[in-house]
């Protein structure tokens, strides 16, 4: 195949360069500046010091590379090609087509090797800083004396606009305030963003920032030309120095093609003559589409047969671990396996009838209960955990250095915070959970949609659960809140009713492996239901289900989520003086009852009763699904005020009268 390139590495190089430009050409959409002016930082890394096998892309101890560019993604799946991962020629040609392996932007689960789902700017950063959490917790489970069975290190590729969004910096910053000395950032610095250079809105001291935030910082002037220096940067940060490593790569964007270092290069294709003249300057016959010579093929080829010898050479090694810590090596298998030990359950608090409990109690409870029973669970709050509740009891802070400790404090960072909880489940191994106040969930949303599109199982708690928070006033108090989740695809919002269902929504979060779980929990506190009287707790699973059914013929059905539930069965029990057979439905969680049958929705809300009534402290919108014409909802279609909780719910309309008021109303 002609190419006139002589250097081996750089004859690999311009291969992943020309690779990528076809596959962003064929579809006539995608970026083709960043693997043209990154291929050398990432074959440099992948060739000589990426720990990984393309015939076992989920090796439990290879390294993670995550794209957090992830715009760049024709860099990633040329790599990933042209290295050997089950990923072919046809895939880099179906680039961004319909039900292809290679989208726009790298999918985890959907393309082999891809570590995350990146694209939205920072957000790699903040997943890879997860993933150095999760690396070093499981060294410290799992290492003994002569078997290190974990030992490999997180290498995320970002670019400017990664460092401009405000994920970077809280990621960064707690990443050095952690020490997490197996992570390594690259920065791609070639001074470019969609809209122009860098320079109209970006001109700060990178690499000063990032030795503040307690980074060791290293720079490659050429990272374009100058192999050797990537190469020696590459050698120092593999040298432990007790602080996460931050690399400067200058480089050039679109290079080699008549829009190098141009804005023009960033988010658009070449153009057919634009790719003719870049194959053209870097060797290559511009006739020729998606070659790949043979030269360049053998090299990868013996990188790949490397990483393979490597991962050979561990599971020898763990087999030699297995036999000398048999539990520890199952216990290794069955975190990795992302399921339950049997009988986690048993811990489990049930809190007796009558107690009253705000639900945040009742979940700190539960969630310790679940952490005594599953070693894998880990997590932390953003510096609220004495109002959250969500601490690890005896189980000490977590040591980025050492590894020990199972609380992680996030500090107020709630964004990071979720991606980085997203990072530690795509690394595997370890059961992450937040916590916050539900109205900062804001704040998490980003990373809280792409747990959802990515199908992480992780946990994201949100206390102090409506206008009930009270005195801290509209600005704490979550209105929308619930139906923003709610709306969220493979996304499970579970906000219990008392201390017994907030116990089962954790039974029903920590089984869910493809897909993350919101717990929304109250500050006031409210009543345990008599479940030997009203409708058990484990029915909880089910989404929504009856409580308490009516005395007589059914005439009007009340359905209420958290602290409403007590209001809905006080309304009920005035109904039904009044001869007004009152069914109460505790929904909980819309997503699960949606996914129930059509005949078990249809005995708990039966058509032929059409006087409805929701009773929810929260945004109304949506709730006509499962009120219908006649119904009426009664929520928070507005600002919550600064008073206490029980004079906002009385001035919002949440007392019985009001209540019984409305169910006449649907009755009418």
């Amino acid at each position: 195949m002609p190419a006139t390139t002589t250097s081996p590495d750089l004859l690999c190089i311009n291969t992943i360069r020309t690779l990528a430009i076809d596959g962003v050409q064929k579809a006539n959409s995608g970026h083709p500046g960043l693997p043209l002016g990154a291929a050398p930082m990432a074959y440099v890394l992948w060739q000589k010091f990426l720990k990984h096998d393309p015939a076992q892309p989920k090796w439990p101890d290879r390294d993670r590379f995550v794209l957090s560019a992830g715009h760049g993604s024709m860099l990633l799946y040329a790599l990933l090609h042209l290295y050997g991962y089950p990923l072919t020629l046809d895939d880099l040609k179906a680039f961004r087509q319909w039900d292809s392996k290679t989208p726009g932007h790298p999918e985890f689960g959907l393309t082999p090797g891809v570590e995350a789902t990146t694209g939205p700017l920072g957000q790699g950063c903040a997943n890879a800083v997860g993933m150095a959490i999760a690396e070093r917790h499981l060294a410290h489970r799992f290492n003994r004396p002569g078997h290190t069975v974990v030992d490999h290190r997180t290498i995320a590729l970002l670019g400017d606009g990664c460092l401009m969004e405000g994920i970077s910096q809280e990621a960064a910053s707690l990443a050095g305030h952690l020490k997490l000395s197996k992570l390594i950032w690259l920065y791609d610095s070639n001074k470019i963003s969609l809209d122009g250079p860098t320079s109209m809105a970006f001109t700060e001291d990178v690499n000063r920032r990032m030795e503040a935030n307690g980074w060791r910082v290293l720079t490659v002037e050429d990272g374009n030309a100058d192999l050797a220096g990537l190469e020696r940067a590459y050698t120092a940060a593999m040298q432990d120095a007790g602080k996460p490593t931050f690399i400067t790569i200058k480089t050039t964007i679109g290079f080699a093609s008549p829009k190098a270092g141009t804005h023009h290069a960033h988010g658009s294709p070449l153009g057919d003559e634009g790719v003719a003249a870049t194959k053209k300057a870097l060797g290559f016959d511009p006739a020729q589409f998606f070659a790949i010579p043979a030269d360049a093929k053998a090299e990868f080829a013996r990188a790949a047969q490397k990483g393979r010898a490597t991962r050979e050479d561990w599971e020898r090694r763990f087999a030699a671990y297995a036999k000398a810590f048999p539990n520890e090596a199952a216990e290794f298998r069955v975190g990795l396996a992302g399921e339950p030990p049997p009988g986690w359950e048993k811990d489990l608090p049930i809190f007796p009838a009558g107690q009253a409990m705000a639900t945040r109690n009742a979940g700190g409870k539960a969630l310790n209960g679940i952490a005594a029973a599953i070693p894998s669970v880990l997590g932390g709050d953003a510096d609220l955990a004495g109002s959250t509740i969500t601490t690890l009891e005896k189980q000490g802070d977590f040591d980025g250095a050492s590894g020990a400790g199972r609380n992680l404090h996030f500090g107020v960072r709630e964004h990071a915070m979720g991606a980085i909880a997203n990072g530690m489940a795509y690394h595997g191994g370890v059961r992450p959970y937040t916590a916050t106040f539900f109205c900062f969930s804001d704040y998490m949303k980003p990373a809280i949609r792409l747990a959802a599109l990515s199908h992480l199982p992780v946990t994201f708690v949100f206390t102090h659960d409506s206008v009930g928070l009270g005195e801290d006033g509209p600005t704490h108090q979550p209105v929308e809140h619930l139906m923003a989740l709610r709306a969220v695809p493979n996304l499970h919002v579970i906000r219990p009713g008392d201390a017994n269902e907030t116990t089962g929504a954790w039974r029903c979060a920590i089984p869910r492996t493809h897909g993350p779980t919101v717990i929304v929990l109250s500050r006031q506190k409210m009543a345990t239901w008599d479940r030997e009287k009203y409708g058990r707790a484990g029915n909880i699973r089910f989404g929504a289900y009856v409580l308490a059914d009516a005395e007589g013929p059914l005439k009007a059905i009340l359905i209420a989520s958290g602290s409403e539930v007590e209001l809905a069965m006080k309304a009920r029990d005035a109904l039904q003086k009044e001869s007004i057979g009152t069914r109460v439905v505790s929904m909980p969680c819309w997503e699960l009852f949606d996914a129930q049958d059509a005949a078990y929705r249809e005995s708990i809300l039966p058509a032929k009763c059409a006087a409805r009534v929701s009773i929810e402290a929260g945004a109304t919108l949506g709730w006509a699904k499962w009120i219908g014409a006649k119904g009426v909802a009664l929520g928070v279609d507005k600002f919550g005020a600064s008073a206490p909780a029980e004079k906002i719910f009385e001035e919002y309309g949440f007392t019985v009268a009001n209540v019984v008021a409305a169910a006449k109303r649907a009755m009418a």
